[in-house]
Formats: C-alpha cells, structure tokens, sequence
C-alpha cells in the first residue's frame, strides 16, 4: 500500500503538470514537484516540510543530518535528497504535450539521487545537475553524486546497456573546464576536485557503496511513508482524489492511469532486480572461471615440478650409483696393488750419534836416556809420587765428566 500511496502521488503530479497552465501561478512561485517521502527533519529558507507540501522554483532544501526526502517532479523525475544536504531547483521548464523542457539542480552540499523522467526521455541532455568542481550531464538514467569540502563523487546506477524494457542505456557526462568523463557502464564512479580535470571511469568498491548508501539510510527507513496511522493516509488519498476529480478526471480512468503507472513501475523494478542478477551470476560465473584457470595451471605448475623433480631425482641417483661403480672400481685396483707390491720396509730413525770425546793426546815421553849405571848408595822407593799423579788423573776425569753434562 506505500508503494501505491506513493505513485498516487507521482500520478498526481504528472496530472497536475498536464494543467500547469490552469493553475495561474506566478513566476516567483512556480510549481516544480510535491513531496512524496520525507524522514527526520527537512526545511525550506521559510516553512518545515511535510509529506503532500508543494516545492517551488528557486527554494532551497535542506536536510539535517540523519534526515531525506523524495521529491517527485511534474515530468515523472525523482530527486531523492540525502542526509545533511542542500539542494536548489534553479531552473524548471517543462510542456506537458510535448515533453520538451530543461531541468537544472544545483547541489551545494550533501547527496543527491536523480532518476530521470520525460524530459530525459525526448532530450537527454535536456538535465543537469551543477556542484561546485563543475557539472553533471544526465542521460536518461539513475545515477547519484555526493558534495564533500573540495571534492564529488559521483555514481552512475543504470540502466544497462541491454536492460529488458527496451529503455535507453544511462549514462552521466562529467565536466569541467580542464576535461570530461562519461561513465556509461552502471555501477561506475569518478571523483572531481577542485583545479583538477575528473578523474577515469573506475568500479566502485564495497566500501565506496555503502558511504552512497548510508547517505539515503534515513530515506531507506522511513520506507517511503511517514504517516503513522490509515486514518491520516486515507485522507491523504481523499484530496488527492478531489484534486484530480477537479482537473476533470472521471474514477474510472484515474483507476486506470493508477494501474498502468504501478504495473510500470513494477516492471521496471523487477527488470532492475532481474538486471543485478543477470551481473551478479555473470560475474560469479567470470570469478569461477578464473579461480578454475589459476586451478589448472597450478596443477600444471605443481605437475611438471613433480617431473623435473622427479627427473632430477633419477640424475643424481645414476650420478651416485656411476660415483659408487668408480669408487668400488679404485678400490678394487687399490687393493690388487696392495697385493702385488710389497710393503716397503721402513725406514729406521737416523739416531744421530754422540759425538765421541775428544781424547787427550797422549804426548809420549821421549826415553830417558839411560845413563850410565853408576854404582851408588840405594835409595829408598818414590811410592808417593805415583799416588799423587793418580789423584790428579782421576780429579781431571771428573772435571771432564761435569763439563760434558753441562753441555748436554
């Protein structure tokens, strides 16, 4: 029932556009778009808005931090409005039987989700959305952009290129006066700073998601419907049905355009849905192959380094039985040597000899010439003479003796 609360609205607004004319208001306050959703607390420069409040040319939104709001155009466009942001409507030019116009938002801060309506649909580069670094070019699509101090992120959502209603491929040109990048691949980003041409086209990350995400949490938890009770959402229904019933609509046909626009969106939805899983199998399928591949030629990897090991294995082994025949081989000459060469005898120890004593030379006394035996008186015997010559004789040995030891 939320979602129908809030394509009633949407209806209304197409409907209301269609008699834009009708409703004869003046320049300063023209008619832009109606609140559909709103969560926390979002104001204009003079009034708090509330779900069902019109939005006019040239007011400033803004919402607090952990608050959002959707607003929805009069050309069937959904400017969803992040926490802690300010958008402007600066420029909003729309003829509801020709769908020519031109839409200009500017987003001074904060984040702001567009998705595209009639206006994108005949020209698509009839909507852009200015930000500080420069400019965002829409292209019939759903893309998202985030102001930060000196930077913008900016994300494009979809549809793809083959999406299953037949809608045109989105894509976002983003712009300065140093160059220009166009992301036409969904789930696509680029960053732009200050002094700086924006940088290439690159895939978000999971973490570069969910800071996109968190900026629309507010919105996500409200789930599109801030009315507590039926009570207040009947009554809703009750004047928008007045309204229309004014414009000159019988019951049957706005039953009809209701029906038609929620079968709509319904499509698209489950086409968006079937779109993410068709890219998610896809890269599941893309992941899988190459976990496969990098399998296949580990296997390979590991197989011919079993071989080359194995192989190496084989040559050192021949290269050790060849060393062991060699060896084995010497061994056996060896020992056939041993066998016919006998031992060489060995060598006796040159034992150097003492030096021999040096002999003292015996200096022969000359004979005594024998004289004359002359008859004399007998003498008594020189016994001790001889003893004397003895003492001395053996006194010199022992001299002879201490010196040799000392030398020694």
């Amino acid at each position: 029932m939320k979602k129908i609360f809030s394509a009633v609205i949407g209806l209304f607004l197409i409907l209301s556009s269609q008699v834009n004319s009708a409703e004869k208001l003046s320049i300063e306050k023209q008619l832009v778009g109606i609140i559909g959703a709103i969560s926390g607390t979002v104001k204009t420069e003079t009034r708090e808005l509330k779900a069902g409040d019109k939005i006019y040319l040239n007011e400033t939104i803004y919402a607090a931090p952990g608050s959002g709001t959707q607003i929805l155009l009069l050309d069937q466009s959904t400017f969803t409005v992040g926490e802690d942001s300010e958008v402007v409507m600066d420029t909003f030019i729309f003829d509801p039987e020709t769908n020519d116009g031109k839409i200009v938002a500017s987003v001074k801060q904060g984040s702001l989700k567009v998705i595209s309506g009639l206006i994108s649909k005949k020209n698509p580069d009839s909507l852009t959305v200015e930000v500080p670094e420069g400019t965002l070019g829409s292209r019939g699509t759903e893309f998202q952009t985030i102001v930060s101090k000196g930077k913008t992120d900016t994300l494009l959502i979809g549809p793809g290129k083959n999406n299953t209603l037949g809608m045109r491929p989105g894509a976002v040109l983003v712009g300065n006066n140093l160059g220009q990048t166009l992301l036409d691949n969904p789930y696509s980003m680029t960053s732009m700073t200050k002094g700086k041409a924006p940088g290439q086209a690159k895939k978000i990350t999971k973490n570069q998601l969910k800071k996109f995400n968190k900026k629309m949490k507010a919105l996500r938890v409200a789930k599109l419907s801030p009315y507590e009770t039926k009570a207040e959402r009947k009554q809703l229904r009750k004047s928008l049905k007045k309204e229309l019933k004014a414009l000159g609509f019988e019951k049957e046909e706005i039953k009809t355009i209701i029906k038609e626009n929620i079968k709509k969106d319904k499509e698209k939805k489950v086409a968006i849905k079937a779109e993410r899983a068709e890219k998610k199998k896809a890269q599941k399928a893309k992941a899988k192959a190459k976990k496969q591949k990098k399998k296949a030629k580990l296997d390979e990897g590991k197989k011919k380094g079993k071989k080359k090991k194995a192989k190496a294995k084989n040559k050192k082994g021949k290269k050790k039985k060849a060393k062991a025949e060699k060896k084995k081989g010497t061994k056996k000459k060896a020992t056939k040597k041993k066998a016919t060469k006998k031992k060489p005898a060995k060598k006796k120890k040159a034992v150097k000899k003492k030096p021999a004593k040096k002999k003292k030379k015996v200096v022969k006394k000359k004979p005594k010439k024998k004289k004359k035996i002359v008859k004399k008186k007998p003498k008594r015997k020189v016994v001790k003479k001889k003893r004397v010559v003895k003492k001395k004789r053996a006194a010199k040995k022992k001299k002879a003796k201490k010196k040799r030891r000392k030398k020694k």
